[in-house]
């Protein structure tokens, strides 16, 4: 079945993997460097011909002097229409110095989980899958290790955007068990899964399909909505 997929990512993240990218100059072609928005382009060539993609807003646009209402208009099109939205979680992808609510992922992410009405039609809440692009050294390690004395893999939530890590390990009813002093969660404990980006270019269809129906069991989740 096709869906209608939103991409929310950093436009000028460039703290990614090199996807060496070149494009035609008069002095023939030349090397340019990779962003998050390169990557854009390759889910769009990897997903389905019925499948559609919207992509999120250019980050050069500053929010700072926007009314609410302005946000809700340049979103609600494009996320109205989509079913699943794919955050790409990248290095670079938060500004240290703006708040959250100054930047262009949160209101995205936020816009995915509610419902909203245009037109006299209702929308449903998206699934929603994170997907971690490689640093430029080709590690995952600044969002996501693997524990060898727990078997299982670390997640630094701490790392994404509240409204982002606020939608994992949110289930309600958890399985969990202690190892060392944290917990492991088994199952789907998280609204929002994170999945490398090697394993989702493999095969997007999986993940794309787990996130509507993590979406058909969104009331097993203590979604947040809200940005902080």
């Amino acid at each position: 079945m096709a869906r209608k997929v939103f991409v929310s990512y950093k436009y000028s993240d460039s703290l990614v993997q090199d996807l060496g990218i070149y494009q035609e100059s008069f002095f023939g072609k030349i090397k340019i460097a990779t962003t998050a928005r390169h990557y854009v382009d390759e889910i769009s060539e990897h997903l389905t011909g019925d499948d559609h993609i919207y992509k999120g807003e250019n980050d050069d646009e500053s929010m700072e002097n926007l009314a609410d209402s302005s946000i809700s208009s340049k979103l609600g099109d494009k996320i109205f229409d989509s079913s699943v939205t794919i955050v790409l979680i990248s290095k670079g992808m938060k500004e240290p110095f703006k708040s959250e609510k100054d930047q262009w992922i949160p209101w995205e992410v936020s816009y995915s989980l509610k419902k909203q009405t245009r037109l006299g039609k209702s929308s449903s809440t998206n699934g929603v899958i994170a997907v971690v692009l490689p640093d430029e050294n080709g590690s995952y390690e600044y969002y996501l290790t693997h524990n060898n004395g727990c078997n299982c893999r670390t997640l630094n939530t701490r790392f994404l955007f509240q409204i982002i890590s606020d939608n994992m390990f949110n289930v309600k009813v958890p399985t969990r068990s202690d190892c060392n002093g944290s917990w492991v969660y088994y199952g789907d404990s998280s609204y929002i899964e994170s999945v490398k980006w090697f394993d989702f270019m493999a095969n997007p269809t999986k993940y794309i399909d787990k996130a509507i129906e993590l979406r058909d069991k969104k009331d097993d989740y203590n979604i947040v909505k809200t940005i902080k």
